[in-house]
């Protein structure tokens, strides 16, 4: 067993076979790639709203069940057939939390868009959920309309909203972990800063080291 893969089994959430992994804002796949390496398995489901991003998923995992459609249109009872779900994961769109966006206006309903998985939570009740993110996801909160009519983020109710999302999955029993990470130290050419939340079994950066790329 190479080193690689010794490190990929110690990332593992000890998922059970006849459990179920689910790929929410699938997109074109990375990170049901990520998981596959992660894991040793396709996820079981990938979904997400544009059909070409999911072509392009297909392609790449076959044996996975796709499913064009908004993520709010979907009941994860009925998705999931009764089955017991392992690991739910969630990659939001992040550009309306991001200061990349800048001052730019900002929508309510692309920003919430993290609450589907307090919905999976409250639904199905998945073993794990993981939830990625930039790290200003922290400072998640109301809006406010400017004088130009534009909705922005609430300067002095920064976090609210985060706050809240915290207490809800932790009422739906769930422990509740968050870490500020960079990518480039755990073994990706980006730099890029991402906030995962969670119950995982953090690996330390170094295990990049032992990465093939």
């Amino acid at each position: 067993m190479s080193c690689y893969q010794k490190n990929l089994q110690e990332l593992n959430y000890g998922l059970f076979g006849h459990e179920l992994v689910v790929d929410n804002f699938a997109g074109g796949g990375g990170a049901s790639e990520g998981i596959e390496q992660a894991l040793g398995r396709m996820v079981d489901l990938a979904i997400n709203h544009n059909p070409l991003a999911l072509a392009v998923h297909a392609v790449n995992h076959p044996t996975s069940e796709h499913s064009v459609a908004d993520v709010w249109d979907i009941n994860p009872e009925t998705a999931t057939d009764g089955r017991p779900v392992g690991l739910c994961w969630f990659s939001p769109d992040c550009r309306h939390h991001s200061r990349a966006k800048g001052g730019r206006p900002v929508s309510k309903s692309v920003r919430g868009l993290a609450w589907v998985a307090a919905r999976w939570a409250e639904k199905v009740k998945p073993r794990a959920i993981v939830l990625e993110n930039v790290s200003e996801f922290m400072e998640w909160g109301p809006l406010i309309k400017g004088p130009d009519g534009k909705t922005r983020p609430c300067p002095v109710r920064k976090g609210q909203t985060f706050r809240a999302f915290v207490q809800r999955l932790k009422r739906h029993g769930y422990d509740v972990d968050w870490r500020v990470l960079k990518a480039c130290d755990y073994g990706t050419y980006h730099p890029r800063t991402l906030l995962p939340g969670g119950s995982p079994r953090w690996a330390p950066h170094h295990l990049a080291e032992a990465y093939p790329w």
